[in-house]
């Protein structure tokens, strides 16, 4: 008998969806007979060679698995009470399993296209409407990157808004928590932004200010009356933002009934692991007469064709894609699957079930104090909620020592002071265990006797008055098999990976395997304070270092910063390092940042939110930086030319021959090279920005590297950069280099980073140059298959394109009518989510297969497209009524096919297009939806109660 003793990793295999036979039927298509003959031909001879991935094997899944778990291991878990925004909760199981490990929720793209969108879509209003109830603010968005990014937001908010336009002044509250005041100071320093800290029961003249940022409850746990400060600043034409604890908002006063003009904040502690610091969705929430200015999505309320209730991403065109260096934010990425998970919470718990975890913390606190007093340590403060500061003198840091010996960690406040949280995980044993380690050897207090007598530590007049989600989704599904019901019900309306495959160009929706995902939910990975010694974070410490490691070689980087944690982020922080270089040589002068028109919208706006000056650069016909344009606005800006942000291959979809050239042109001149790295895929192990003239990229961990969209968020946006910027990447209070920090947590979104260390370690250098070769194919095997059916606008000079082809609609407009929006929305009715639509050409679709997807699937898209066409012609031809035909009216609902039919054409031709959707159909659960009714009648929380009394 003869055994196959071949390797055991079948990963890449799993992983690239075209098998041995597709492979070679594809390339023949193309004719070329390997798949290293093609490549050749798409890259351009300046970059051969330049990529330093090394061509070694990959470990099977459960090798990989093993290692990782074996690293998650030196983690350690004490007890945690550093709070500080962040605390332990319960993730309930139904939530964890029917969402956060469920394929239909974490795969899903962002809801840009709202009829294949409705369940998360219906999730995330459930999240605003949680918010603008318990911060009693009218309109809050689809969430935020963290809290201190939600507070920087909300500076600039201020700024843009405050009628005090003479002030370059902000106020932050001492009492916020330390991350927030770095972020902060991060933001504003190249916005000119003077951040004032200090104590608000000091602060007598506040003339100075546009505006102010408190913390309620304050850091330390005090729990502060700001009613008359807020009015008096705004009698100064102030604005007020109030960074806000939910769960403590369940039992005091919403910030918007004492005035204030924006609420931000984390729902962390509404079921989403602590895991070292994130994704974790923060908030923002405002007043209705702000919503324009208000930064993030906003999903609303509009009707469909048939004028059913349909929900929509609101007002798109505050976003940056549409706005570039207009944009009020760079942040357009969400925390959507972390959203929905504290959307979610709220909507499993009940109003009651969160005032019940809130007094029950409330009250364990309480206890505690009481305990403490009793044994003559001193509390600092009158107030709390659920965190106390405590005076422990010279005994600070023996106290700390003992803590650890006992599995536990306390705040570090200062070297006189330590820090206690409570949460909804603490459990009597636990105040009796920190009154033993606080107190030593004296007498403890009798637990029930003190819980009988203590009273609350909130101030009478806080308390709320107002009552919390009364709409009907936060009382009806509390019991497991009905939210268990309602996340299937949800699930069941949209279009995500584990349906179809997402031709999404530019986003690069590609496999999120199982075993890249198991181990974010390890308990070693989710339960870790992100602030907990640095010796208990040693696995994660290992796993980062690794992980640098395997981007700097699949980049030709030689550092690497994980700590932004959106691919925005990352071109904020890559910015603020090129800016930090410059004045480090005494050239701050240095504020021009060259743009060419065909970049990604967030790069404009990026630049700015960086300081620097946008001057746009052409390109020519064929979608490539036009050079010549490019070199005159180098010469002409030499002096003060700061940077370039160029994406590579280009955001057409072609690998420019002249990248080599515009880099020299840029360092000719003085300035440094920004590579966009959201086109990543198509280079790994075949070239290298970091060898071909890039300075420093960020890279999309959700796009290239494995980690999922997740509903439109998270995502992981590190950078890389030559050793020239290596000492001007973000730093952090945790890390050597305590300034600069971008994000709240020193490693940004840490818990997802797993993901893409199993992604590149399972798939090896070899796997890796695979991935982008086969990326490469299926795009121009799709471009080779519509080409005779649709122009493919953009080529490299052999006929060949990227990892994305862009196919070009418009002059179907011309001829039938027919526009882009129509394909897109008739490709519902196949089970396909559109290509990126109108991006970067409007009129277009972007097509990127990833490798991914399998041959029949390129293929079942394909006949998509073709049949399509065939439509578009018998529209052309007359066969169709130019107005009443299926592309008019896409898509098409179980509900409309089984109503009266006044259509010209067949219910068949409506919804079974092709044979092969019998078996095989997704219905959407609504029509066309009206954006423009949406906007003009503009309704971004859950419909009120007396609506569905009218109902």
């Amino acid at each position: 008998m003869t055994i196959n003793l071949g390797t055991a990793n079948e990963f890449i295999a799993r992983h690239i969806g075209p098998r041995a036979a597709d492979e070679q039927a594809m390339l023949a298509s193309l004719g070329f007979d390997s798949l290293d003959a093609m490549t050749a031909a798409v890259i351009p001879d300046s970059i051969k060679g330049t990529s330093v991935l090394g061509a070694e094997d990959g470990q099977s899944e459960a090798d990989a698995l093993a290692a990782l778990k074996a690293i998650a291991g030196t983690n350690q878990l004490f007890k945690s009470y550093i709070g500080q925004g962040y605390y332990n909760t319960h993730t309930p199981a139904p939530i964890l399993r029917n969402l956060l490990e469920n394929p239909a929720w974490y795969t899903a793209y962002t809801p840009y296209q709202p009829e294949i969108s409705q369940g998360r879509l219906e999730a995330l209003l459930n999240f605003q409407t949680l918010i603008s109830d318990l911060t009693g603010l009218p309109i809050a968005n689809a969430s935020l990157l963290d809290e201190a990014t939600a507070a920087a937001e909300a500076m600039t908010f201020c700024k843009r808004l405050s009628k005090n336009k003479g002030s370059h002044a902000f106020f932050a509250s001492v009492h916020c928590h330390p991350q927030t005041l770095d972020v902060l100071r991060t933001r504003a320093e190249p916005l000119g932004i003077d951040v004032v800290v200090g104590d608000e029961r000091e602060l007598t003249d506040v003339s100075a200010f546009f505006g102010a940022l408190l913390q309620y409850p304050a850091s330390n746990g005090e729990v502060f009356d700001y009613r008359e400060l807020v009015q008096r600043l705004h009698a100064a034409n102030a604005l007020v933002a109030v960074a806000a604890d939910l769960l403590a908002l369940t039992l005091l006063t919403p910030p918007g009934e004492f005035e204030a003009d924006v609420a931000i904040g984390s729902a962390q502690r509404f079921g989403v692991p602590l895991g070292f610091g994130g994704p974790h969705a923060a908030y923002f929430a405002t007043r209705d007469a702000f919503k324009r200015d208000m930064p993030g999505r906003l999903v609303g309320v509009s009707i469909d064709r048939f004028g059913k209730t349909a929900l929509r991403l609101a007002m798109q065109t505050r976003e940056q894609h549409i706005r570039r260096e207009k944009a009020t934010s760079n942040i357009c990425t969400a925390q959507v699957l972390l959203a929905n998970i504290a959307s979610m919470f709220a909507v499993y718990h009940g109003p009651d079930g969160l005032k019940r975890i809130a007094q029950r913390t409330h009250a364990l606190t309480a206890i505690l104090a009481a305990g403490l007093k009793a044994m003559g340590i001193q509390v600092v403060g009158q107030s709390a909620f659920d965190t106390l500061t405590l005076a422990t003198g010279e005994a600070t840091a023996s106290l700390h020592a003992k803590a650890r010996a006992q599995r536990i960690n306390l705040r570090q406040v200062d070297a006189g002071h330590v820090g206690l949280s409570l949460d909804e995980t603490t459990a009597q044993a636990d105040v009796e265990a920190l009154w033993q380690l606080l107190a030593g050897d004296q007498p403890q207090p009798d637990f029930a006797t003190l819980a009988a007598s203590t009273g609350s530590l909130l101030p009478a007049g806080l308390l709320r008055q107002s009552a919390i989600l009364e709409h009907p989704v936060f009382n009806r599904y509390h019991s497991e098999t009905e939210l268990m019901r309602y996340l299937r019900r949800l699930a069941d309306k949209d279009l995500a990976l584990d349906r179809s495959m997402i031709p999404l160009g530019s986003c690069t929706m590609k496999l999120n395997a199982a075993s890249e995902m198991i181990p974010v939910t390890w308990a070693e990975f989710g339960n870790l304070h992100p602030f907990a010694p640095a010796e208990q974070s040693q696995g994660y410490l290992q796993m980062t270092t690794e992980l640098e490691a395997m981007l700097c070689a699949a980049t030709g980087y030689d550092a690497v910063s994980l700590q932004p944690n959106a691919g925005s982020q990352g071109e904020y922080a890559g910015l603020l390092a090129i800016r930090a270089y410059h004045r480090s040589r005494g050239e701050a002068h240095r504020d021009i940042c060259l743009i060419p028109s065909s970049a990604h919208g967030t790069n404009p706006a990026t630049a700015n939110m960086a300081g620097m000056r946008v001057v746009v650069t052409a390109c020519d016909a064929r979608g490539n930086v036009d050079v010549e344009d490019l070199r005159a606005k180098a010469i002409e800006h030499r002096e003060r030319l700061a940077a370039i942000m160029i994406t590579y291959p280009s955001t057409h979809g072609v690998f420019e021959e002249a990248i080599g050239e515009i880099c020299a042109i840029i360092h000719d001149n003085g300035g440094q090279v920004y590579i966009d790295g959201a086109n990543m895929n198509a280079m790994v192990g075949l070239c290298a920005p970091g060898k071909f003239g890039g300075d420093v990229s960020h890279l999309n961990l959700h796009k290239t590297f494995c980690i999922p969209h997740g509903g439109g968020g998270p995502g992981v946006g590190p950078i890389g950069v030559k050793s020239h910027l290596a000492p001007f990447l973000p730093g952090h209070a945790q890390l050597e280099n305590p300034q600069g920090a971008v994000c709240a947590a020193p490693f940004g979104s840490a818990s997802i980073l797993p993901i893409t260390w199993m992604y590149i370690r399972m798939m090896g250098g070899a796997g890796l140059k695979r991935a982008s070769q086969m990326a490469i194919l299926n795009a121009n095997y799709i471009a080779r298959r519509l080409e005779e059916h649709y122009p493919v606008l953009y080529t490299g000079g052999n006929g060949l394109v990227a990892h994305e082809c862009i196919l070009d609609l418009r002059p179907l407009k011309d001829t039938s009518g027919i526009s882009v929006d129509d394909v897109a929305k008739r490709l519902i009715d196949f089970g396909f989510h559109a290509p990126t639509m109108s991006f970067p050409v409007a009129g277009t679709l972007m097509i990127e297969p990833t490798e991914s997807e399998a041959k029949e699937e390129l293929d079942r898209f394909c006949d998509a497209m073709i049949q399509i066409r065939e439509e578009i012609r018998a529209v052309e031809n007359g066969s169709l009524d130019k107005d009443d035909n299926p592309l008019k009216n896409a898509p098409h609902t179980a509900a409309e096919l089984v109503g009266d039919w006044a259509h010209g054409y067949s219910r068949e031709q409506a919804v079974y297009p092709l044979p092969s959707l019998v078996q095989s159909k997704y219905w959407p659960p609504v029509g066309r939806v009206d954006n423009v009714f949406g906007d003009r009648n503009l309704v971004c929380a859950c419909p009120s109660i007396e609506s569905y009394q009218d109902a």
